[in-house]
Formats: structure tokens, C-alpha cells, sequence
């Protein structure tokens, strides 16, 4: 790999990838993919040489100015304050607070829930109520918060961090079966957003680890 390039630890599927992958590429950040498959050799997230570099034994992580960051807000919010165009996060405090806000409900209060880890803690035949349960609750108070912050994206009119867990939490909806008939606003966002070309190329469709069967 290119010395001195960024190397993002990413797994297709991950929507904590998704949402790094989607910064790079809206900040024009150059980089290379080291896929670390999540179920592959009873997952290469527990290999030694990852655990140095994530303890947490989870993708994503960002090898970048001589650091190793893990966790995707750190990594956005790190790439946000190094390289801040286009911003991400709103001038506006207020606005600010909302985009964070937004961004908790969704990497705290739902993608865990959901998560893989979890998944394989409530049983196979729970998995797939487990997860749509977590979903539905979590878009049951994002789609009444988008209904007071939205504008053309999750907070006004520019793309912003909140944004970047959206889409990626919505696919996992969407894999996991859940109805979004209830969710108008968070559906026209999406489909706004996966017209964007950071979406579109950072898609886990078009990954180097996708498998061929869901390449698009």
C-alpha cells in the first residue's frame, strides 16, 4: 500500500464503515480498503494483529496522520476538525446540537441493538423480531424528530453527519424486513441521499470485499 495514504479497516456490510466511507468520500480523501470480514475464519476482527489495532475487535478504523482512530463518529468528527470542507456539522450550535443529537439516536440508540454481537447473543430463530424491534422503536422518535429538523436532509438543506448514519441504518432496516411505510420522512431523505455520488460509491454494493452475488 502507498505510504502515507489513509487505510480504512471496512467490512462491505458494516453500516459503521458505511458511514466512514461515505466522510471520505464527500471530503475527497484519498485512502486504501483493508477488508476485515466479520464472519469469515470466525471473524479476522478477533486476529491479534487487528486487536492491536482496534481492542474493541470492531470495524471501522482509520489509520491516518500517524494515528489509529476506532469508532465511527471519532473518525468523522476527527476528519471533520483536520479537513473541514465540506463540513459536516453546521455552524449553528443549535443546528449542531441536532445533527449530534440525530447521530446518537441512531449510533447508540438503534445500530447496537441490531449489531451482529448482539444478533448472536438472542438465539436464530429471535434474531430477525429482535432486530426489527430495535429498528421500529429507534425510527418511531427519528421520524418525529426529522419531521422538526429536516429540510431537504436530516438537518436543513446540507448534508451532515447526521446523514452519514442515516443511510447506512436504513439498509439495515431494510435487510432486517422492516415496513418503512410509517417512516415518510426518513424514506425521502434516504432516497435522496443514495443519489448522491459519496453515497453511491461508498454503497457496500460496490466494495472490494462485496461479495459477487450483491455486487451492483
Amino acid at each position: 500500500m502507498q505510504a502515507g495514504k489513509p487505510i480504512l479497516y471496512s467490512y462491505f456490510r458494516s453500516s459503521c464503515s458505511w458511514r466512514v466511507r461515505i466522510a471520505l468520500a464527500l471530503k475527497g480523501i484519498d485512502h486504501e480498503i483493508m477488508p476485515i470480514h466479520l464472519t469469515k475464519d470466525g471473524g479476522q476482527q478477533f486476529s491479534e494483529e487487528f486487536q492491536a489495532l482496534n481492542p474493541m475487535k470492531q470495524v471501522p478504523a482509520l489509520k491516518i496522520d500517524g494515528i489509529t482512530i476506532g469508532q465511527s463518529l471519532a473518525i468523522i468528527e476527527y476528519l471533520e476538525e483536520t479537513r473541514p470542507t465540506p463540513p459536516l456539522l453546521p455552524q449553528d450550535p443549535k443546528k449542531r446540537a441536532s445533527v449530534r443529537m440525530i447521530s446518537d439516536l441512531i449510533t447508540a440508540g438503534i445500530q447496537p441493538l441490531q449489531n451482529l454481537s448482539v444478533l448472536k447473543e438472542v438465539g436464530q430463530e429471535n434474531q430477525l423480531p429482535w432486530a426489527q424491534k430495535a429498528i421500529i422503536s429507534g425510527f418511531d422518535a427519528l421520524e418525529r424528530i426529522l419531521q422538526s429538523t429536516a429540510g431537504k436532509y436530516c438537518v436543513g438543506d446540507q448534508v451532515s453527519m447526521a446523514d452519514l448514519c442515516l443511510a447506512p441504518q436504513v439498509a439495515n432496516a431494510e435487510r432486517f424486513k422492516v415496513d418503512l411505510t410509517p417512516y415518510p420522512t426518513i424514506s425521502r431523505i434516504n432516497k435522496t441521499l443514495l443519489a448522491l455520488e459519496a453515497f453511491r460509491v461508498s454503497h457496500p454494493c460496490r466494495q472490494p470485499d462485496t461479495p459477487a452475488e450483491l455486487r451492483a
